[in-house]
């Protein structure tokens, strides 16, 4: 890696907001099990997909335990985010309702989170700025917005790079797109420093089970039907958590304020290859996979440029045949935490979203 700036010094206080979401755990694993003394905030609702579980690993060690401080809170409350950014040298906004099928169900959840949730964070970094120009604290916090490749929309063709329009499809890309202009205008007005990361489709431990791979992967375990969006043909570059995670860390301490920067994965595959890839590592039929009704405004492809993160001197570390054997094998060893959260209020999700595109199904 390159020899880039230290943005905000080798041991800096985070404030790490959906923390404990799927990708916001594993940069919160990731960090302090380097042990260097990062002392990190996580703020998390605890909706759906946040779990209090997926931060055990690093509570159960005294050390890391020692650096870690969990609080329960909402970022669209002021009195909850402005304390904690106030002690923060830098703001790691993870925090996102983030399914596509539940924005389509649900969209409102989605705007709160990902439009007035961003302002709120926006607000208080500016305000903590302000303090520093006056002398109150020794530096401004930097802030830094995690969003998606779904802001491009649909790319048929060629590597959406980060100077690209912006052209969402989804109530949860929208939000997305939403909040990063958001973030953008508040560098361009105010001078905050701001950046963002752009990720591809990312798989792993701890996903929460109801995006693609872990959905298969646990149907499959129980021999459940896997339903197959359409023809199964829809394109992805797959990014392992791992190095989403540390890519993220990356951009926070070498990016350029006022940049935005795509994380690209490490292979481009349809739905099918990855079913197909899935299923072999399970020793399982292809048989379970059951063509259903495709969701509204499926996007066919995305794809990212990554030359300006490599020129920040980041590489990814996880090819995608290594990554997925690996997820499969977690998921297969970690039965109790995935049926918990499978439990409750996922049945109904489930029946909302696959029972009538199942009863209509058929082979693929």
């Amino acid at each position: 890696m390159n020899a880039a700036r230290d943005r905000i010094g080798s041991t800096p206080r985070l404030l790490v907001t959906g923390g404990a979401g799927f990708i916001g755990s594993a940069y919160v694993r990731d960090v302090l099990g380097r042990r260097d003394g990062t002392r990190i905030t996580v703020l998390d609702k605890l909706t759906y997909a946040g779990r209090r579980a997926n931060l055990a690993l690093a509570e159960d060690d005294p050390e890391q335990a020692a650096r870690l401080r969990f609080v329960h809170g909402d970022i669209v409350d002021p009195t909850v985010v402005d304390p904690l950014v106030a002690e923060a040298d830098a703001v790691l906004n993870f925090a996102a309702e983030s399914h596509v099928d539940r924005s389509i169900l649900d969209p409102e959840a989605f705007l709160s989170t990902g439009v007035i949730g961003v302002h709120v964070l926006l607000e208080a970094v500016r305000r903590e700025a302000d303090r520093a120009t006056s002398g109150a604290r020794s530096s401004a916090p930097r802030f830094l917005q995690v969003s998606t490749d779904e802001v491009y929309g649909s790319v048929h063709e060629g590597w959406s790079r980060e100077s690209d329009a912006l052209a969402p499809r989804s109530p949860y890309s929208a939000a997305k797109a939403a909040g990063e202009l958001l973030a953008m205008s508040y560098h361009a007005t105010y001078g905050t420093d701001v950046v963002i990361t752009r990720g591809s489709n990312t798989y792993g431990p701890y996903q929460y089970p109801e995006k693609l791979i872990p959905l298969f992967i646990t149907n499959a375990i129980d021999d459940q039907p896997l339903p197959l969006y359409g023809d199964g043909l829809q394109e992805r570059d797959w990014l392992h958590v791992s190095d989403h995670a540390k890519a993220i860390d990356h951009v926070l301490h070498h990016g350029d304020p006022g940049e935005v920067y795509n994380l690209p994965g490490e292979a481009q595959l349809t739905n099918r290859a990855v079913v197909a890839a899935i299923l072999e590592r399970l020793g399982k039929p292809w048989s379970l996979v059951r063509t259903v009704e495709d969701r509204p405004g499926h996007d066919r492809r995305y794809a990212l440029d990554g030359t300006r993160l490599a020129g920040l001197g980041w590489r990814n570390l996880t090819d995608f045949a290594t990554g997925i054997a690996e997820t499969v094998d977690w998921f297969r060893d970690n039965d109790a935490w995935w049926r918990e959260a499978r439990s409750g209020a996922w049945d109904d999700y489930y029946r909302r979203q696959y029972s009538a595109r199942l009863a209509a199904s058929r082979e693929a």
